[in-house]
């Protein structure tokens, strides 16, 4: 295309939020107005979905709960007045909680205020709060926030030892739905223990972030643990953001987290409009429909232009693979859906793996976040008349430029500014396409079988540990890892068996492993 048609095609395709200050452009997507066309009456379908969904519909059949995230930004929208009033209660005692811990109303028993948060939780349970906390935390906020996001005890050492000096005066949340999850379990027993450690109760410093009635929630009440907040049902993990899960730790980072739901609810409303052109989640949801052939064809790159937005990319991998990545539709088909997302941010990754967006393989489609405000306040002038900022939107405008003339697509999203309000604004932004673009492709967007079936095999190999161990500790000679395997009966498992050996004899957990290690047949095992 030339200039001028580019430019009429640009303003065709832009969209604008006066209330938000937002813009997406979508115009550097090739797609034509026949491929628009052929797709409206699976638009028509989604906008008639979506409104159900909203109202209350089963959309998750296989654990029969409704999906609701919309209703925490919007308590009016709740089917029940009975749920309207719940997620508002809930709100009320985030905002009155996280002021008395500001104050010092709620204090720790051997100091006058709280000075830090341990965060323990997995997945929506981690992301979510740290993407909040990387792009909207003060400088100086009145509790500083560590997050222990997975069950590495490397890295839970990490934490502890920063705040060794600091443990009576750390707050810890506890984040699991059902309290079973082995990650936050972990988590939250190697932080007690390191609490007893100190002769602290670990009670005086808990909040339990759960389903009501869940163990977790009976562990906490029965311990008289200093917060309970609830988890809903209705909300997934990875869109649990705007719920207790994400404004818990966000209102105690002093947060404004009534802007962020007033954000998410001014997107929302915008993306209810039955329009493709006039809703910005439609508009998504088609260009990453053409990206990829309604197929999943090509990965979603994402690029923002801002260090504070750095985890977005995380945040949207888990909301937009976990959500999509399907191996069947709703009519039982082996489809084999999804979209792969990565990214990390601009300018830096122009001088990383931009080379190959450029110039190699044309399997993916990019979308740049631009930021419109460069700071608070005044920028020096580097040249005359050229600022950091103004490098910093030059590069982005630049990099667009040139992956279009070599024939790779890209979308830009516009924000006035990282703020709460703007945050709220692109987590419903994002839930909405994703919402979209699954009732597109046919699949349930709010299940995810597959993380289940890695939970339940994992469960198996800490089963087959105990055996092996068992095997081991009523046995006086050493044995051939071959014959371990067969006493333990599982002889159909032995390349497990032989890496749960290796880990154990690497922690000298008591495992003696004696023979060629580059032959693993050849290795006898026995306790040492």
């Amino acid at each position: 295309m030339d200039a001028s048609t580019l430019w009429q095609r640009y303003q065709e395709w832009l969209y604008y939020h006066e209330g938000l200050g937002f813009y997406l452009d979508i115009s550097r997507m090739r797609f034509d107005n026949a491929f628009v066309e052929a797709l409206q009456p699976k638009f028509e379908k989604a906008f008639a979905d979506m409104a159900e969904l909203e109202k209350g519909a089963i959309a998750n059949p296989d654990e029969d709960r409704m999906v609701g995230h919309y209703w925490l930004r919007n308590p009016d929208l709740a089917p029940t007045p009975e749920l309207t009033q719940e997620i508002v209660s809930s709100i009320e005692q985030i905002e009155v909680f996280a002021e008395k811990v500001h104050t010092g109303g709620i204090h720790p028993p051997k100091a006058a205020r709280f000075t830090d948060i341990i965060s323990i939780g997995i997945g929506g349970s981690a992301l979510g709060p740290e993407f909040v906390a990387e792009a909207l935390a003060p400088d100086f906020p009145p509790l500083a926030i560590h997050f222990i996001d997975n069950t590495d005890p490397a890295g839970i050492d990490k934490i502890l030892t920063h705040l060794r000096n600091k443990l009576s005066s750390t707050l810890v949340l506890v984040i699991s739905k059902s309290g079973g999850t082995p990650e936050p379990r972990n988590g939250m027993l190697e932080v007690r223990k390191a609490y007893a450690g100190q002769n602290l109760d670990f009670a005086n410093y808990a909040v339990a972030i759960t389903m009501p009635g869940s163990k977790l929630d009976e562990q906490a009440k029965s311990e008289n643990w200093l917060m309970r907040f609830p988890m809903y049902d209705w909300v997934g993990g990875r869109t649990s953001e705007l719920s207790t899960v994400g404004l818990v730790p966000a209102a105690l980072q002093g947060i404004d987290i009534k802007e962020m739901l007033e954000g998410a609810k001014e997107m929302d409303d915008a993306t209810r409009v039955a329009d493709i052109k006039k809703n910005p989640a439609a508009m998504l949801a088609l260009a990453w429909y053409y990206a990829g052939n309604g197929k999943g064809e090509k990965d979603m790159v994402v690029l923002p232009y801002k260090d504070s937005l750095l985890l977005f990319s995380r945040y949207l991998q888990q909301l937009v693979m976990e959500s999509l990545g399907k191996e069947k539709d709703l009519d039982g088909n082996v489809v084999h859906q999804g979209i792969a997302v990565y990214g990390n941010k601009g300018s830096t990754d122009q001088h990383a793996y931009v080379q190959q967006l450029r110039e190699g393989v044309s399997n993916f489609f990019l979308t740049f976040i631009e930021v419109l405000k460069d700071r608070e306040g005044a920028s020096p002038e580097l040249e005359p008349g050229i600022t950091s900022g103004d490098y910093l939107s030059g590069f982005l405008q630049g990099t667009r430029q040139a992956l279009y003339e070599n024939h790779r697509d890209s979308i830009t999203v516009t924000i006035p500014e990282v703020s709460p309000r703007t945050v709220g604004a692109l987590i419903a932004l994002y839930d909405r396409t994703v919402g979209f673009y699954g009732n597109l492709v046919n699949v349930n967007a709010y299940h995810q079988p597959g993380v289940e079936a890695g939970k339940k095999a994992a469960a198996v190999i800490l089963d087959l540990q105990t055996k092996v161990l068992g095997v081991l500790q009523s046995e006086k000679s050493a044995l051939s890892i071959a014959q371990l395997a067969e006493k333990a009966g599982a002889s159909d498992k032995i390349e497990s068996i032989y890496i749960i050996l290796r880990h154990m004899h690497a922690n000298n957990r008591g495992v003696v492993l004696q023979g060629n290690l580059s032959e693993p047949s050849s290795l006898t095992v026995s306790m040492g």
